[in-house]
């Protein structure tokens, strides 16, 4: 017999994954929808997810010497057109400024889908010798998207991101900087939202408008689709020549600098629900967890429970442990009910008993495990408990990543996989354009990455028959 549903606001994820998923980040307070359509609130909850992501990139990304900016909302429509294939790639997705202070603008602005531009109109200005680079810059802001179909966290008319640009006076610092920064990304993702990912390019009909290379890294949702985790870009000195940057170089010539761009949005906020929430609500992990132990007194009126739940608080938060009592009203059930519902990665319970005993009962969000802790190893063991619980996230999702990884041959066979299994379809690849777009076409999967870890499948693409020397993920992407 099925254990009973503890919040019944929440859709079973197997019957409407879709549903499910607007449940929770509507139940558990992460978003509420705004008077404006495509437009979210980000609730204090959900924003405070964003901040511990936020706060870990921000130091990785100043270990590497990067400064924050911050550049205008808005972009002349002459400066937008200067790079050809960037302006075409975002036209459809743009919104534009026509009126200011109630009279028509002499010429259009568009409200930023990316800061490219703005970047290479400053550099233009700014960047005239060999010693004025590397420009290291990061800029955190919002952009704007103007997204036909949007949903909560995963497709939003204006998100919340980073957007990091460097100029580099060589083609090597250019690309390792891009590739160093997709690491960076993949660093967060494991080590801090409990994610495995596959690292590796974006084919060229995938890449970023204007990119010589995307690199890219790729994460699986619980339904088996692909979510593109985040992605770095190289753009050669592509938009150096079209802004006119140049540089004088170490032997006094005139040259133009190379340049990369790299961004990562709360979008990976949607991605870590889709890969750990279950049926009663979200399963954070705990680095990024606004709260990471939830304190439950039990028996709350009686004489001094308060006060020692209130104690381990203390001493909890000394600890640097993000900590908090619910000392509300509710019965403990609810309370129970309530923080699994919000992912509280541990939830500690405090009653006479327990005091009398020296010792508290702390239960793990993501397997209902249950540990009883002398109140004397409190600071010691709470700390391990959670780096437990984030390695057991992190195996589970890489297991369900593995099982879900398949291999096929023909175009037939990867049909097959996708309609009747999901997940993610491993295929060589002759390099064709018209091959890929036929995948899409007929198999319903478009290509995630030509991953780095590459593996010989077979000596053909499934597609056409020809020769094939490269390995593609494909899948069904959000």
């Amino acid at each position: 017999m099925a254990a009973p549903k503890k919040v019944e606001q929440i859709t079973n994820m197997d019957a409407d994954f879709a549903q499910w998923f607007t449940d929770v980040v509507t139940r558990a307070e992460l978003i509420s929808y705004s008077g404006a359509k495509g437009f979210f609130v980000l609730r204090p909850y959900g924003y405070a997810i964003w901040e511990n992501i936020q706060n870990f990139l921000d130091r990785r990304f100043k270990d590497y010497g990067h400064e924050n900016v911050s550049m205008p909302l808005l972009i002349p429509e002459s400066l937008l057109q200067k790079e050809k294939d960037h302006v075409e790639g975002f036209a459809p997705e743009c919104a534009w400024v026509t009126f200011g202070g109630g009279e028509e603008l002499e010429e259009r602005l568009c409200i930023r889908p990316t800061s490219e531009t703005l970047f290479c109109d400053h550099w233009a200005q700014t960047v005239h010798s060999w010693r004025d680079l590397p420009k290291l810059y990061n800029q955190w802001c919002s952009v704007l998207r103007w997204e036909k179909t949007t949903r909560p966290f995963l497709r939003h008319r204006e998100f919340l991101w980073q957007e990091g640009h460097t100029l580099h006076a060589t083609e090597e610092e250019a690309i390792a900087e891009t590739e160093r920064m997709l690491e960076v990304y993949a660093e967060t993702y494991t080590t801090q939202l409990a994610m495995p990912v596959i690292r590796g390019l974006k084919t060229d009909k995938e890449k970023f408008a204007g990119a010589e290379r995307t690199y890219t890294i790729e994460s699986m949702m619980h339904d088996g689709k692909a979510l593109q985790a985040c992605t770095s870009h190289y753009f050669g000195d592509g938009f150096a020549r079209a802004f006119n940057i140049t540089f004088t170089d170490k032997n006094n010539q005139q040259s133009y600098p190379f340049q990369t761009s790299w961004g990562l949005s709360t979008r990976s906020i949607g991605g870590l629900i889709m890969t750990h929430g279950d049926d009663n609500g979200l399963v954070l992990p705990p680095r990024v967890a606004p709260v990471q132990v939830v304190v439950i007194p039990v028996a709350a009126h009686k004489p001094g429970v308060l006060d020692a739940a209130n104690e381990l608080w203390q001493r909890l938060k000394n600890a640097g442990i993000r900590t908090k009592v619910d000392d509300s009203d509710n019965s403990p059930g609810w309370k129970f009910s309530e923080h699994e519902m919000r992912g509280v990665p541990l939830r500690i319970e405090l009653g006479p008993r327990d005091i009398e005993a020296s010792k508290c009962v702390a239960v793990r969000r993501v397997d209902g495990e249950k540990v009883e802790i002398p109140l004397t190893e409190l600071e010691a063991r709470i700390p391990a408990l959670l780096d437990e619980i984030h390695d057991l996230m992190y195996a589970k999702a890489l297991k369900h990543l593995n099982e879900n990884i398949f291999t096929a041959t023909t175009l037939d066979e990867t049909r097959d996989i996708i309609t009747t299994r999901g997940g993610f379809i491993k295929t060589m690849w002759c390099g064709d354009a018209a091959c890929e777009v036929r995948m899409k076409d007929d198999a319903g999967v478009s290509s995630r990455c030509i991953p780095f870890e590459q593996e010989h499948i077979a000596d053909t693409c499934p597609v056409c028959g020809k020769s094939a020397d490269k390995m593609v993920v494909w899948g069904v992407a959000y």
